[in-house]
């Protein structure tokens, strides 16, 4: 059975909704994307790193974590900039959080995807990304979030 935003029903959709936080990591006017593997769900599908937040565990932190565990960085988070709710035609729901990542100490390093690319915003949907991700990649290469201000910030750090 399929739920309308905000109906009711007897399934707690909190409870079983799933809760993702990513980064937009900027350099140099460019956004990092990752291509999951073929194994990984919903395979070949381009994202921006991050993963699930753990029970009791503050969203910031989860993404400290993330990207320690996918990139090898020790990021700084910065402001969230986005915060999406997406239903996917199976049932499962995710509710994504993107925050921009300014600074990182360390050498990014694949860890965990098939590819890992710089690509200027204005690319971006020329990838074919996740499906919970598609609004937040318009936005990003229209210049709707993240200003153009965002590069001067980071040499400002």
């Amino acid at each position: 059975m399929t739920e309308k935003p905000g109906s009711i029903s007897s399934k707690n959709n909190d409870a079983a909704m799933k809760r993702v936080v990513a980064a937009l990591i900027m350099k140099d006017g460019k956004v990092l994307v990752c291509q999951r593997t073929r194994h990984q769900s919903m395979p070949l599908k381009w994202e921006f790193p991050g993963g699930k937040i753990e029970e009791g565990e503050q969203p910031r932190d989860a993404l400290r974590r993330e990207l320690d565990e996918e990139l090898g960085i020790d990021a700084k988070i910065g402001e969230e900039v986005a915060r999406i709710r997406h239903e996917y035609k199976s049932g499962n729901s995710v509710e994504l959080r993107f925050y921009v990542v300014h600074h990182y100490k360390g050498e990014i390093e694949n860890r965990i995807f098939r590819d890992v690319r710089w690509s200027p915003r204005s690319e971006l949907p020329s990838y074919d990304f996740l499906e919970a991700d598609l609004t937040l990649v318009r936005d990003l290469a229209s210049g709707k979030i993240l200003a153009d201000d965002l590069s001067r910030r980071e040499i400002n750090l």
